[in-house]
């Protein structure tokens, strides 16, 4: 992988995560640290692994959604359910930093591993809790999943159109968002420790980072007693805003947040007569004449290519983007000078591409040193550093706890 030079060690070199969480949240997060030089540690069950591996499509019979999960992770298994697993733990947990776990509230307890004997073992770890309703409440103890989140969010009230069902995302939006937000919490919570030393418990709830994505919803509704309805793929604040089929069949989406935006997009399209209109001054106006609106841009649209409407929009510095897939975002010129999707050459796939780290640093940057490592496979070297003996290592195979 290709990155600027790099002018210090990365940002979080020295950070030991226990990674003991599955499906996706708690993992992402790990990957998040990883990739700027935490020294991550994925603990999975000996004979369950995380699900992710076998989640989407495979390639000679490996999962290739693990691959971009599991980076930058080195892999060990352990039945923390067992007295060998626990105690393994619990000497693992006093080395780090963090430990992100996204079982049911009480599980870890009922393993003896709760924030008590984990704090015990190391009064400067930071416990990460993942799960879908959090660690108190009424849902508290139910099964939560990024699906549930995404409903009682109110994401899916909102999304799809007026006259058609809520609609989900077809991918793990809920979990993608609680995963950065877990990023963030875990670094928050190491900046405290900074400066008291002590560690503490991180709570993340599913249902929550979601709901902060969708904006002022609760404010609205409290002092207004406004309900955002479903609008499709317009805006209620503002418009045109919208998705247009082009003469040759591919689609564009336009946006108009700001007002001279919208102004400069009627002045394309032959329509300026519209922009002198009263209604036209505010997004909400707008937004209230949306039909009139998408019929001038639409028709528009309809007659030209995609590469023409593309280049007439960029000319009038109006704002406009292809709606690509994964296709056209592999090809994509502005994804390739960010070099957004990168190679990593992997021991059983060879060169395989996936997106890159998140963001950008000047002189501290992130990097993809591996893919998703097989299942188990640095269990022994992990170990061994650990200070176990061979004997040791032995018995715990024995009683299947590796």
């Amino acid at each position: 992988m290709t990155h600027p030079e790099r002018k210090f060690p990365a940002p979080l070199t020295g950070l030991r995560v226990l990674d003991l969480a599955t499906l996706f949240a708690g993992p992402l997060a790990a990957t998040l640290l990883g990739d700027f030089g935490a020294e991550v540690i994925k603990v999975e069950h000996p004979t369950r692994p995380d699900p992710s591996r076998g989640h989407g499509p495979s390639k000679n019979g490996v999962g290739l959604w693990w691959k971009v999960l599991g980076r930058n992770k080195r892999t060990i298994t352990l039945d923390l359910s067992a007295p060998g697993g626990r105690d393994t733990l619990l000497r693992l947990a006093a080395t780090a930093d963090v430990v992100i776990e996204n079982f049911r509230p009480g599980t870890l307890e009922k393993w003896d591993l709760g924030w008590e004997d984990l704090s015990a073992a190391n009064p400067r770890l930071v416990l990460t809790r993942v799960t879908g309703f959090g660690q108190f409440g009424p849902s508290a103890h139910r099964p939560g999943f990024g699906t549930l989140a995404e409903a009682m969010s109110g994401f899916a009230a909102i999304t799809g159109e007026p006259d058609a069902p809520p609609t989900l995302p077809p991918f793990g939006l809920a979990d993608s968002i609680a995963g950065l937000a877990t990023a963030y919490a875990v670094m928050t919570a190491l900046a405290a420790r900074d400066r008291t030393a002590a560690g503490q418990v991180v709570d993340m709830a599913l249902i929550e980072p979601i709901l902060t994505a969708l904006g002022p919803q609760p404010t609205w509704y409290d002092q207004l007693g406004y309900v955002q309805e479903r609008t499709g793929n317009r805006s209620a604040n503002n418009a045109p805003r919208n998705t247009y089929r082009t003469a040759d069949g591919t689609w564009v989406a336009v946006s108009t947040s700001a007002q001279s935006i919208a102004e400069r997009v009627m002045h394309l399209v032959g329509r300026p007569e519209l922009v002198d209109e009263p209604w036209f001054a505010t997004g909400a106006g707008r937004a209230a004449h949306a039909d009139v609106l998408d019929d001038a841009v639409g028709t528009w649209i309809a007659a030209r290519t995609r590469t023409d409407v593309l280049a007439a929009f960029e000319k009038a510095q109006a704002a406009v983007a292809p709606i690509q897939d994964v296709r056209d975002v592999m090809a994509d010129p502005q994804y390739q000078a960010l070099n957004t999707v990168t190679t990593v050459d992997d021991p059983e796939l060879g060169p395989l591409r996936m997106q890159n780290v998140l963001f950008r640093l000047s002189s501290t940057p992130g990097e993809i040193r591996w893919a998703g490592r097989p299942h188990g496979a640095d269990t022994e070297e992990v170990l061994t550093e650990l200070g176990l003996s061979a004997i040791e290592l032995t018995a715990l195979r024995k009683a299947g706890a590796v």
